[in-house]
This record gives C-alpha cells, structure tokens and sequence, in this order.
C-alpha cells in the first residue's frame, strides 16, 4: 500500500465533498407547510492507513478526529450560511480493502462534540450507518432531532455517493444536517416545539 504524507493533521484527505438540497413540495407535489426544507451533506475522503491489515489500536484516529469535527462544523457553517439545524446524522463509507470499524473510529464522540458545538449544540445521540464500498456505492444516512430522538417529524434519510470514492484504501466519513422535519410531517408525536431537549423528549 503506498504512503501518503498527512495534510490535514495526521490525516490525507484527497477530497472533500459538499452537497445541498433544498426542497419546497413533496413527492406528491404538496406545498411545504412553512419554509422550505434544506439539507446538507459534508464529507471528507481519507486515506486509510489500516487498509489491508488487522490493526488491534485505532485510538490513533479516535485521537485525532476532534479536527475532523472541527473542520466539518465550519465547512457546513459556510456552506448554509450559518443556518439553524435541528436535525443532524452521520455515516462512513470504507475501500473495500478497509475494516467498517475503521470508519467507525471517525465517528465516535470525540469527533462529533465538535460538530454539535456548530450547530449549537445537541442533547441527542446522532443516527449513524455506514458500510464498506466502490465509488458510486450509495448510502442511505439517516437524520434524527439533534436534541430528542422522539421527535418523529424529523426522522428522515438523505442519499449520497461519491463517483470517484473511495478507493480501496480510503475511507469517507460523512456528515448530513438538515433545517426542519419533513415536509407535511403527519404521523402524530412529540412535536420539535415541545421538546426538552434532554436527548430523547
């Protein structure tokens, strides 16, 4: 496997990705009940350094994914203009010549404290998924409440591939975060108005 100089603290990233949605009707062509719903999508493709080998200690990426976070936090910063966002989840896509856990060590809390610290905070776990894959492998990143996981009008998914990602000894970590629930949301439950904010109510 070929070694590459970090550029980004102790990480490669060969390319960041950035993509925004912003719908305004549903599926059946329904008006949006208020201001139109935005999503966006963050994400950096790493080369993995564990590619190819059984590594027992992934405290090295762990360690160092607070920078990630950070970085992830200001780009979706830019990219929305500072937009409020309610709704937030997370996802890695591994090269077929990784491990899923080492993606997995990308998205443990250290690297997302940063990222809730951008949207202003998050009392919630963040809905995670991932898998390994080629370039053009769609995942499918699923959104909860960034403050409570029963607000059900904000369970949502956004879908994301990369056409030249990852190679087989890279790794994408992604991040989506979105502004409302879904648009019309009519299936009953804990309203985001009336939410505590204490991660599940």
């Amino acid at each position: 496997m070929t070694t590459y100089a970090p550029n980004f603290g102790p990480f490669h990233i060969r390319k960041w990705f950035s993509q925004v949605e912003e719908i305004w009707a549903g599926e059946t062509g329904a008006a949006a009940d208020g201001a139109p719903l935005f999503k966006y999508m963050i994400a950096a493709c790493i080369k993995n350094p564990y590619a190819g080998k059984f590594v027992e200690d992934l405290s090295a990426w762990i360690d160092a994914s607070p920078e990630l976070g950070v970085e992830i936090g200001r780009r979706l910063n830019a990219l929305s203009g500072r937009a409020k966002i309610e709704s937030y989840g997370k996802a890695i896509l591994v090269g077929i010549d990784g491990e899923y856990e080492h993606g997995n060590a990308l998205l443990t809390n250290p690297a997302a404290n940063p990222i809730r610290d951008a949207v202003g905070g998050g009392a919630s776990w963040v809905p995670s998924t991932g898998k390994r894959g080629v370039p053009g492998t769609i995942v499918d990143i699923p959104f909860g409440h960034k403050d409570a996981l029963y607000v059900r009008s904000h369970y949502d998914t956004m879908s994301v591939s990369f056409d030249d990602a990852p190679n087989r000894d890279e790794v994408i970590v992604c991040w989506v975060f979105a502004t409302r629930g879904r648009l019309n949301a009519r299936l009953g439950g804990l309203k985001a108005e009336d939410a505590v904010g204490n991660g599940l109510t």
